[in-house]
């Protein structure tokens, strides 16, 4: 089983809308609302795939029973911890004819010190169940920025590897905790660097570097330029075919849901990078994170240019 951790779950709307501009008032051509958030996202491919998954996080108010419903409603397994403050609203406004994305996301709820201590028990007995433990996306308010790093120790307590896909101060203090993988994008991992990583080569070094913390595998995306992989010695580059864009939202939680599912069917890192990367384009031709079907993944994988870089 893989278990998701979303601490700031959401209601995610999607609007189509054509010439999309400010000082106007606009009427979407589609509109499209989910329950979301990173690691809500990697469960709905996982089982897309065929993978056991549970999600759990926080939620709370009328958003939050309304996460929980459409949950439900897409048989998706979860376990939430409920929080007094009301779950978080995030808009995304695509524009198809300039090919923009337009994102809008609250804060999220304001978490308790008691709220956050319930969290790591449900954690804590959640974990022992689960082969991979995915930390994924922002924290609320209240969460400190030790929380990862905690929840990373418990689940290797319990002889889960753990898959860490966070940002900014969060991401920098998990890193020392040793989480099995980590899978910044390029802004996250120059972050981490502490410095703008340019080319590839930069890249691949800063991203070697995560070894010397105890990581086995770490994979950086890099938008339409692809995704590469390192395992601390070798590198390898994965970039997908041309797609027909629709939105990019989710396409992150795509290449980690299909990365960990090849990683569990014994493949190699290289071919997990390759099918993550067409299940990240796959995702980006749907409207909705997570929204892509194992059909349409194997048929971009055979598309993708897989090479070693180092």
């Amino acid at each position: 089983m893989i278990l998701t951790v979303t601490p700031n779950a959401a209601i995610d709307k999607t609007y189509i809308v054509e010439g999309f501009g400010l000082d106007r008032v606009h009427r979407p051509t589609a509109v499209r609302t989910v329950a979301g958030g990173k690691g809500i996202n990697v469960v709905r491919v996982l089982q897309e795939l065929g993978r056991e998954a549970l999600a759990t996080g926080f939620v709370g108010g009328q958003n939050g029973d309304a996460v929980i419903e459409g949950l439900d409603h897409e048989g998706i397994k979860h376990d939430f911890v409920r929080v007094k403050g009301e779950t978080r609203l995030c808009i995304a406004i695509v524009d198809p004819t300039t090919g923009t994305q337009t994102e809008v996301n609250e804060n999220g709820p304001e978490v308790s010190p008691e709220e956050l201590d319930t969290m790591m028990v449900r954690i804590a007995e959640l974990a022992p169940s689960a082969e991979y433990v995915v930390l994924s996306g922002s924290c609320p308010p209240g969460v400190p920025v030790s929380f990862y790093g905690s929840i990373t120790q418990i689940a290797k307590r319990s002889g889960a590897r753990v898959v860490l896909d966070t940002s900014g101060e969060h991401l920098c203090e998990a890193v020392k905790a040793a989480p099995f993988m980590v899978k910044p994008n390029v802004v996250e991992l120059s972050h981490i660097a502490g410095r703008e990583l340019l080319t590839l080569e930069e890249i691949s070094r800063a991203a070697k570097s995560l070894k010397q913390y105890g990581i086995e595998i770490t994979a950086v995306t890099m938008g339409r330029s692809g995704a590469m992989v390192t395992d601390g010695v070798h590198s390898w580059k994965a970039v997908p075919p041309e797609i027909e864009f629709a939105s990019a939202v989710g396409s992150g939680d795509a290449f980690v849901a299909a990365f960990i599912d090849a990683l569990m069917r014994g493949d190699h890192v290289s071919r997990a990078l390759a099918i993550g990367t067409a299940a990240g384009a796959a995702n980006a031709t749907t409207y909705g994170a997570g929204f892509c079907t194992k059909e349409s993944i194997m048929k971009i994988m055979h598309d993708v240019v897989l090479t070693r870089i180092s």
